[in-house]
């Protein structure tokens, strides 16, 4: 299917053989235990128990697999899946470099959990500089960086890590694989939350592993069996059911973002813009040649935390919630989840709104937001998303 465009791909990836009276996606496969052959026991069929085995999954681990290009292994979040890529592969001894501006929740499990068993962690910021990577196990990019947008060189990250004997990983959830395939580029293994832009309905966790690599690929599927950290059925038919939409959702999302961003640079009172997509922006001289097609998210700043939440009170399409990649447009606030910005830095994730109404209602919010208005209920640092 590699010479398929986007949306061919999507619909058709991971669908079994056109059998007559037979759905063109299969329901989900409720079980936990199959009957087995009395003779030759789990031997004889793929299916003996339900942690390790359910062929839903294998159809959605076959469908994502296909758009990253390797094999995938599907796990219950995306946190699930990075956490259990680190911990399927490091050794005590070993030297990890994970991105210093990347999602928080893996540089707190880093400090917490890989330095407690003996791990050496050194962060390094996304758009670098990157030091020497001698002796050094794993480098994972996150690319573009949530929530800042920086973007790496995968290819040349791929190079100088192959050079030195170490792993590169990329963390792959911002972009999708319809937007950039790490593994064409050279890095050894993908890793995602599927809950974001992938899957794109808001309505379920997800996380992925995909490498070319059966030595990886091992140990990673070892370690989903026995620490049991896998999706549902229901949740991975739901996933393959949106995959088919994915070409289409992103295409407005992306359109979206390049409307906003026009929007928002010409405003004297929004200041930190960051889209991969602006000729202007640090990261496009490396995004426009590596990424097939830009995110739907980009970050900004309002000052404060007052600010943000007038615009929020204010905007009648952008919803104030946490996570990206959805149908519906969203902000949040990334100070209040930990992450090291200034109080009035906004991610915002574009959903599928029709451009004109979007543009027409983040500007007249920002309007709204500009004078000064009533406190948010609680105080600045008690948000309503955090209720």
């Amino acid at each position: 299917m590699n010479e398929w465009g986007d949306g061919t791909r999507s619909v058709h990836a991971g669908l079994p053989a056109p059998t007559p009276g037979q759905p063109f996606l299969p329901g989900p496969v409720f079980a936990a235990p199959y009957h087995l052959d009395p003779w030759q026991g789990p031997a004889a069929t793929p299916n003996g128990y339900g942690r390790p085995d359910n062929p839903t999954r294998r159809l959605l681990e076959a469908a994502i697999g296909e758009l990253e290009g390797g094999d995938c292994r599907v796990f219950a979040s995306g946190q699930a899946a990075i956490t259990g890529l680190l911990l399927a592969l490091l050794r005590p001894g070993d030297t990890v470099l994970l991105p210093a501006d990347g999602y928080f929740p893996v540089r707190a499990f880093a400090t917490s959990t890989l330095e407690g068993i003996g791990v050496r962690v050194s962060f390094v910021p996304t758009a670098g500089p990157y030091p020497s990577f001698t002796g050094v196990r794993l480098v994972l990019l996150e690319t573009p960086a949530n929530p800042g947008l920086d973007v790496a060189d995968v290819a040349a990250l791929a190079e100088r890590a192959r050079a030195a004997g170490a792993l590169l990983a990329v963390d792959n959830t911002t972009a999708t694989p319809l937007g950039q395939r790490p593994l064409d580029l050279g890095a050894d293994v993908v890793v995602a939350s599927g809950t974001k832009a992938l899957t794109g309905h808001s309505d379920l966790l997800l996380g992925y592993v995909a490498t070319r690599s059966a030595e990886l690929l091992e140990p990673v599927t070892t370690w989903r069996t026995t620490t049991g950290g896998v999706p549902g059925a229901f949740d991975a038919w739901l996933a393959h059911r949106s995959l088919a939409t994915v070409d289409l959702r992103l295409a407005r999302q992306t359109a979206n973002a390049a409307a906003l961003a026009r929007l928002l640079a010409g405003r004297a009172d929004v200041t930190g813009l960051r889209w991969p997509g602006l000729p202007d922006d640090p990261a496009y001289p490396i995004a426009s040649v590596q990424m097939r097609r830009m995110p739907g998210v980009l970050s900004f700043d309002l000052g404060d935390a007052d600010r943000v939440a007038r615009f929020l009170d204010a905007a009648r399409l952008v919803a104030a919630a946490t996570s990206f990649g959805g149908l519906h447009t969203t902000a949040d606030r990334r100070a209040q989840w930990g992450d090291d910005t200034g109080p009035g830095f906004v991610r915002l994730s574009c959903g599928v709104e029709d451009t004109a109404d979007l543009v027409a209602d983040v500007g007249t919010a920002l309007d709204a937001s500009a004078g000064e208005g009533p406190a948010m209920p609680g105080g600045a640092g008690a948000p309503a998303e955090l209720s």
